[in-house]
């Protein structure tokens, strides 16, 4: 197994240098055990074509969108003050993450106090670095021809209008994209978002991730692809809930791009 790099911005700040890209991990992407291997996924391919990337490490703090959802604007401004401190000390200039709740938030929540950077959520960055030529899908026989559905999560698709970057991605492996019929600017939550993510739902006769993947499964993909830890988590539940785990596989676009490369 490959060792991975990850230097954080105190060590590039020491060295008397400033990376390419701060990459922001999010709460899932460290400390969830599903999300943290979307997480290794990305720095793999980073690491692989030699992009100088840092993180905050023990720097970082939730970027607040929890508490704001939840309807605590106290506890968000105070955990946006801290996190804004800490970038702006560093210089921050550019941050990728692979969490579309915290692109959202660094993107459109923190200029008006005091936080203005470029924010790129990982399918941005990545086809960046394909139209750059930095980074070339070889070999990528593996999803030849497969189907692949891809759900839109909320903050990165009618959140923030970003549709086309997942799904250049997604191509580019030579797979057969399947739609599903509520996609795009008419796509349906997973049921995660607004920190539902955080509390049993609330009585209905079916739950939204069990509705949402029966529209994935109508498809009949071989790979429900995602953009977002949340999703991966709620689509993995319903693909259980049907016992189709063994013939579809919830996976997050940089964990599709890994195995395309065989990292």
């Amino acid at each position: 197994m490959s060792t991975l790099t990850v230097k954080t911005m105190a060590q590039f700040m020491a060295e008397g240098k400033q990376p390419e890209v701060l990459f922001w991990v999010g709460c899932a992407g460290s400390f969830d055990d599903r999300a943290k291997k979307i997480t290794r996924a990305f720095v793999k391919i980073l690491n692989h074509i030699g992009v100088e990337f840092a993180v905050l490490g023990t720097e970082e703090s939730c970027t607040g969108d929890p508490a704001k959802r939840a309807g605590n604007e106290f506890t968000f401004q105070m955990q946006a003050m801290m996190n804004i401190e800490v970038l702006n000390a560093y210089e921050v200039k550019k941050i990728v993450t692979t969490c579309p709740h915290c692109f959202n938030t660094l993107k459109n929540e923190y200029p008006s106090l005091g936080g203005e950077y470029e924010v790129l959520h990982h399918s941005q960055y990545l086809q960046q670095l394909i139209d750059e030529g930095r980074l070339k899908i070889e070999g990528g026989e593996k999803f030849k021809g497969r189907r692949i559905t891809f759900h839109d999560p909320c903050y990165l698709g009618r959140g923030n209008n970003i549709y086309e970057a997942p799904r250049t991605l997604i191509e580019k492996l030579d797979a057969e994209l399947v739609e599903m019929k509520r996609c795009k600017t008419r796509g349906l939550c997973c049921g995660a978002g607004g920190a539902q993510m955080f509390k049993e739902p609330e009585k209905g006769n079916k739950d939204i991730n069990i509705e949402r993947t029966e529209e994935a499964l109508n498809e009949s993909p071989e790979v429900i692809a995602t953009g977002c830890p949340f999703c991966n988590t709620m689509m993995t539940d319903g693909v259980k809930h049907f016992e189709k785990e063994k013939t579809v596989v919830v996976k997050d676009l940089a964990e599709l791009l890994m195995e395309a490369q065989d990292l």
